[in-house]
């Protein structure tokens, strides 16, 4: 299945579509960092415009940040200086000489991995570059909600903004496939300007939190914590010092896991 979209072929207008002026998400994840006793070297896989990394730097920390898209990371680079951007594909990395203390994966972007296998390979390639000790830090939507039958949206969500004056229009529909175990997102793109609709579709895999748990156990790893919240896009907004609730019951977990190997 094709990764690619309008908002990440073009990050500006993705940053116009989901702003961030507070960066919820890059301070959940410094005040994760810093409860847990990460040390500063920081892997932001699949950090897309690089807004959370830059974040992250600007706390102090040494961050890579790594993405497929090359668009994404010449967004970054330009609007978002400090940490390193380099290309990688979450499904199966290998950085070479590089150990990070910490790897963080924001915004459901584990779920681009689809099956068992590109899950193992994630963890794989998580495991050989982390330091014994360090920390995975992911916030994805939660499996378990979408596959109990949690009711989805039967009208499509419509969103309308404008961005250097051109009002985007989009209209996004969600369906869940059981059996494969995946979110469908269809999404058509309409602009005031007389361009042609844009039509896209892609899917996240729905994890269970016991199989995550599971996973993370297999490749090394401890799991401190698995919640829904709080965390940077659940409700009531994130803020530092907010203990987590323990569950994992909304549509959104988050997981924090330490290496227990070498």
């Amino acid at each position: 299945m094709d990764d690619s979209n309008l908002l990440t072929d073009n990050p500006a207008l993705y940053e116009a579509r989901f702003p961030d002026p507070e960066r919820l998400a890059g301070r959940w994840t410094e005040e994760t960092l810093r409860r847990y006793g990460a040390g500063p070297r920081v892997l932001d896989i699949g950090c897309g415009t690089g807004r959370d990394a830059a974040h992250l730097h600007a706390a102090g920390r040494a961050v890579t940040g790594a993405d497929l898209s090359g668009a994404m990371l010449r967004h970054a680079s330009r609007e978002h200086p400090g940490p390193e951007y380099l290309r990688a594909d979450l499904r199966g990395f290998d950085l070479g000489a590089r150990r990070f203390d910490a790897v963080v994966c924001l915004d459901s972007a584990l779920l681009y991995c689809r099956t068992d296998a590109e899950t193992d390979s994630f963890l794989t390639s998580c495991r050989r570059s982390l330091t014994p000790g360090g920390l995975l830090v992911a916030e994805i939507r939660n499996g378990a909600y979408f596959l109990r039958g949690a009711a989805l949206p039967t009208a499509p969500a419509v969103h309308t903004f404008t961005h250097r004056g051109v009002v985007h229009r989009s209209v996004t529909r969600l369906r869940v496939d059981p059996a494969a175990r995946l979110l469908h997102r269809s999404r058509t793109w309409t602009t005031d300007d007389g361009s042609p609709p844009v039509e896209q579709c892609s899917a996240w895999r729905l994890l269970l939190p016991a199989e995550l748990r599971q996973a993370l156990t297999a490749h090394g790893f401890e799991v401190l914590d698995l919640h829904d919240g709080p965390g940077p896009r659940t409700e009531p907004p994130w803020r530092e010092g907010l203990l987590p609730t323990g569950t994992a019951d909304a549509d959104r977990l988050h997981v924090i896991a330490r290496l227990t190997g070498s």
